[in-house]
């Protein structure tokens, strides 16, 4: 009989924790904690995105604006990520957000509301391609105008370019599987590098840095609407640099030790995040030599404008952009594998349209390549909203957090109903358990409500057709579109975790390997204590 190593132990405990939700498990568990860490980093890259959607906060109240409301947010997605890891311990399954809510609701409402998280995931997810699609693809064109001053950037060089960055990403998840954990350890340093090298060279470069005031108390209006409008929509640009934390929930199908190693990758990637993000930012603002000319920069992208300036040196300015941009780029690869694992774990539920087909995994890879191909074909849909619009990457950056947030409440509402009835499941024992659980999920729930409206906010004044924010619009016609494909098919076809969804029941799973046969128990057990699974599998 063989005899397992406690890598293979741990992952046969997760897999039969994954078999008693009702799932079969089909993905590789190759990722280990360190490589979880880089890439939930490497998709949260906080400092990275804070640079790309620099021209929101700079437009919108200027320095003062974007450093204290990444403080705000920064401090509230904490709560939340906090939250998420305790309930991340007990389900780590790659639904994330939908799979936990009809885990913890009420079971007469469990389906309909977990279809409906599902919904908003895929927004977020899906839109977050795009923008930071737009981002890469922004920086591409940024620095070939800053290479050549002539160049007038055109919005269908931003479109076209975004497009190949985006079916890059998607082959490299295709036929890169094998080197994404490879390659996410590697960022995390290359990232941290990166961050530490920008900072101290347009500290050290710059000759002309801002004063104090400047950087944390002149307020800076160019939207045309009143100061605190103005520093409402501020809110946007902070909020898109700390979403997507929750992608190692989605990635926990293929983690080593996904139960215990899940909740600290999650918590290290915001606090990683929020550090490096900080610095970034104050670093930044102590250096924009003339924010009316980074606002306006041809370039498009003012980090770059705010690099050259401080720098006083194109060629030192250059590889700056080329660090930052390398690291965007990348992370477009890692943000495309974790919302393909979402489309396959939400086709596998039946959520989708087509679900048989989007939830096929290519045997011979074990990757979802049919969902990565939705993946890219609805980011590239998404990235066509800026051919129309100028204010088309605002309202992409507002859509995506729009449905990250809103997928973010639910879990937290039904996990604060739990407590507050006492009559949501009981984690398992030595899970990630929060001394002050329910006081974080009411803050948390508290921030996502009150921006999911604010990020509904028209970003420029006067109004019009070409400048509107069409978050609403666009969220609603998602909404609609679930509500009606769940009439049409999902009310018969979506299942979600069998455990939550039909029992309420609670999995306790304990691997504790005899030193007889390395055999590993797995028990699941419902309200009353009682036995619904008792396995002692995969020991040969």
């Amino acid at each position: 009989m063989h005899a397992h190593t406690p890598a293979e132990t741990t992952a046969i405990s997760d897999d039969l924790v994954l078999e008693g939700l009702g799932y079969k498990p089909e993905l590789k568990r190759s990722f280990s904690l360190f490589g979880m860490i880089g890439f939930a980093f490497s998709v949260l890259t906080c400092w990275t995105a804070l640079a790309g959607s620099l021209v929101v906060g700079i437009n919108s109240g200027g320095p003062p604006v974007i450093i204290w409301s990444w403080v705000g947010v920064s401090l509230c997605s904490m709560a939340v990520a906090y939250s998420f890891a305790e309930i991340c311990s007990a389900f780590p399954v790659a639904g994330g957000q939908y799979s936990w809510v009809a885990i913890l609701a009420p079971q007469k409402y469990a389906r309909p509301l977990s279809y409906c998280c599902g919904w908003f995931i895929l927004i977020g997810f899906l839109s977050a391609g795009a923008g930071n699609g737009f981002v890469g693809a922004n920086f591409v064109l940024g620095m070939a105008q800053m290479a050549n001053p002539d160049y007038t950037i055109e919005r269908w060089h931003t479109c076209l370019v975004a497009y190949l960055l985006l079916l890059l990403a998607a082959a490299t998840n295709i036929w890169g599987r094998k080197a994404l954990e490879r390659l996410s350890q590697a960022m995390i340093i290359f990232n941290i590098v990166s961050f530490i090298i920008v900072v101290v060279v347009i500290l050290a470069r710059d000759n002309n840095k801002q004063s104090a005031s400047f950087v944390f108390k002149d307020f800076q209006n160019f939207t045309g609407f009143g100061t605190a409008y103005a520093s409402l929509l501020g809110l946007l640009q902070s909020a898109f640099g700390m979403t997507g934390y929750d992608a190692t929930a989605h990635m926990t199908e293929e983690m080593q030790n996904a139960r215990k190693d899940a909740p600290k990758a999650i918590i290290w990637a915001v606090w990683i995040g929020a550090i490096t993000g900080f610095i970034f930012l104050i670093a930044v603002c102590f250096c924009i030599d003339n924010i009316d000319d980074a606002a306006s920069s041809p370039t498009g992208v003012p980090i770059f404008e705010i690099f050259r300036s401080a720098t006083r040196s194109f060629g030192a300015a250059m590889v700056l952009s080329i660090q930052i941009s390398i690291i965007s780029l990348v992370s477009l690869a890692f943000l495309c594998a974790q919302s393909s694992r979402l489309a396959f774990a939400f086709a596998r539920d039946g959520g989708l349209p087509f679900s048989k087909f989007f939830s096929k995994v290519n045997p011979k890879s074990h990757v979802p390549i049919n969902a990565i191909c939705l993946v890219v074909a609805v980011n590239i849909a998404l990235m066509s909203i800026y051919f129309g619009s100028v204010t088309g990457f605002g309202t992409i950056l507002a859509i995506s957090t729009e449905g990250f947030y809103l997928s973010y409440i639910m879990p937290l509402a039904v996990r604060i109903w739990g407590r507050w009835t006492g009559k949501g499941p009981e984690f398992v024992a030595g899970s990630y358990k929060l001394k002050f659980g329910f006081v974080l999920n009411v803050i948390g729930l508290l921030y996502l409500a009150f921006a999911c409206i604010t990020f509904n906010f028209p970003s420029v004044h006067p109004v019009n057709a070409s400048n509107m924010n069409y978050t609403c619009a666009a969220v609603g016609a998602s909404a609609l579109i679930a509500g009606v494909t769940w009439f049409t098919t999902g009310k018969k076809g979506f299942s979600g975790p069998e455990v939550g969804s039909t029992f309420q029941e609670v999995i306790h799973a304990q691997h504790a390997p005899s030193s007889a046969n390395d055999s590993i128990d797995l028990n699941v057990k419902d309200r009353t204590g009682d036995t619904v699974i008792d396995n002692k599998a995969h020991s040969e």
